[in-house]
């Protein structure tokens, strides 16, 4: 069953299931959301805990006959499987449906994923996740929601700021969740609770954005030209090399004119942006 992040402590404050599943790209969001499992199976008497991460070596027998060892002292168990690749292969695949399709009892099993394609989510393995375990995305904070998510995390440690100032922030960190976080937390450290003002968040925060090319041809199309110049200063900071920018922004621009081209000829905006590989929200731009 698949819940969104944001339900996660309500349901851990109405029940423990057997098994969750975490899959994304958010390593901040990841760590607390596994932490947030464990701190509640600790309270709910799983003292124990076995942790397997998966490589291209890994011997998923010793997982499956670990699920099978029952404790010495007949403690609650925790299981943590970590798979960095997101790819446990054919003999993985097939482990992991027969560990969920009996799963140990007194052990509540925690599983960690990156962000998952569509490909893999139609793989057996994961279906049987899905159906098997309480599943959980942890999609990416978007540049709109940033803000907010940076006055939530200011609310926690009973601070705030303006929407001039949390925007400022937001600029600061944008694609660098971790940062985000810890410049957070300095201003715990460096300020009594109540509003923050514009001065002292500038006078403590550092420039940790993090920007990828992608993120400068969406400025540049939408005709952003603020930030596509911080954006490219970004870049260029990061030593990302001048030929690579050059080569992503020459195909956008080529994209435009062969969409241009068909709109002039009558043809489907759909079936155009289609044949250009433009999908989601970037067909809105």
């Amino acid at each position: 069953m698949r819940i969104k992040l944001e339900q996660l402590p309500q349901h851990l404050q109405k029940q423990t299931a057997s098994l969750y599943t975490l899959f994304g790209n958010e390593p901040l969001l990841i760590l607390e959301a596994a932490d947030l499992i464990r701190t509640h199976a600790h309270q709910q008497g799983y003292t124990e805990r076995e942790l397997f991460t998966v490589d291209q070596h890994f011997d998923w027998s010793a997982l499956l006959n670990a699920g099978n060892n029952l404790s010495l002292f007949g403690d609650r168990k925790i299981m943590e499987i970590r798979i960095p690749s997101g790819k446990p292969g054919k003999e993985g695949g097939k482990a992991i449906e027969t560990y969920c399709n009996a799963l140990p009892p007194d052990t509540l099993t925690l599983i960690t994923l990156p962000r998952i394609d569509k490909q893999g989510q139609a793989a057996k393995w994961f279906k049987t996740l899905e159906t098997t375990s309480i599943l959980i995305p942890v999609y990416a904070i978007e540049r709109d929601q940033l803000p907010g998510w940076i006055g939530q995390r200011l609310t926690r440690q009973q601070q705030k700021a303006d929407s001039a100032t949390l925007q400022f922030l937001a600029d600061q960190v944008e694609g660098n969740l971790l940062a985000a976080h810890q410049e957070i937390q300095k201003l715990a450290l460096l300020y009594p609770d109540g509003n923050l003002s514009f001065d002292q968040v500038k006078d403590v925060v550092l420039n940790v954005a993090r920007y990828d090319i992608f993120q400068l041809t969406d400025a540049m199309i939408s005709a952003n030209t603020a930030r596509y110049t911080h954006i490219l200063t970004g870049l260029q900071g990061e030593g990302t090399a001048p030929l690579l920018i050059l080569a992503t922004l020459a195909e956008q621009i080529r994209q435009l004119i062969t969409i241009r081209k068909g709109l002039d000829n009558g043809q489907s905006p759909a079936q155009l942006l289609q044949a250009a590989r433009v999908w989601g929200d970037r067909q809105n731009q």
